[in-house]
């Protein structure tokens, strides 16, 4: 008898730019309300998180800025691509983010969206922006591992 190597995890998008432009200090998962038009689209692959951000709107956790393409086959029941998308987290965890928002100047970035078990999940980075000296030094480095791994490779 075989054994299932699923796990029910498919990441569907990433949001590379999140690292680069951010010193992330924590991560947490949310989900996320989606219409029916907008989980097809999400589920042929067409979404794009990189200019996204979440904000607290009436107690509640918004994820702006997310682009999710028009689906084609939904004629008049399709929606806007840029529509705000409410994010599902608990109480708890709504009050601890929007005060660090609010008292430490921090913001959510989504890092991540995937599939868990068939339902569509995002992963939210509680995030502090870098600035241009901390984006040139991070560049640096990545440049010299790069060099590095070269000559390690050149004289073996």
């Amino acid at each position: 008898m075989k054994n299932k190597t699923n796990t029910g995890f498919k990441i569907i998008c990433l949001n590379r730019k999140a690292s680069f432009n951010y010193f992330i200090e924590d991560l947490l998962e949310a989900g996320i309300v989606l219409k029916g038009s907008e989980i097809k689209s999400i589920r042929d692959g067409k979404i794009n998180i990189a200019d996204a951000y979440a904000v607290e709107k009436d107690g509640e956790l918004i994820l702006i800025n997310s682009h999710i393409p028009a689906y084609k086959q939904a004629s008049f029941s399709n929606h806007k691509p840029l529509d705000e998308r409410k994010l599902l987290l608990n109480k708890r965890e709504i009050s601890k983010l929007i005060g660090k928002i609010q008292k430490e100047g921090l913001t959510i970035v989504p890092t991540r969206m995937y599939f868990k078990k068939g339902i569509a999940k995002i992963e939210l980075a509680v995030a502090k922006g870098k600035k241009r000296f901390d984006k040139r030094v991070a560049k640096k480095t990545r440049d010299w591992n790069r060099e590095k791994a070269r000559y390690i490779r050149k004289s073996s």
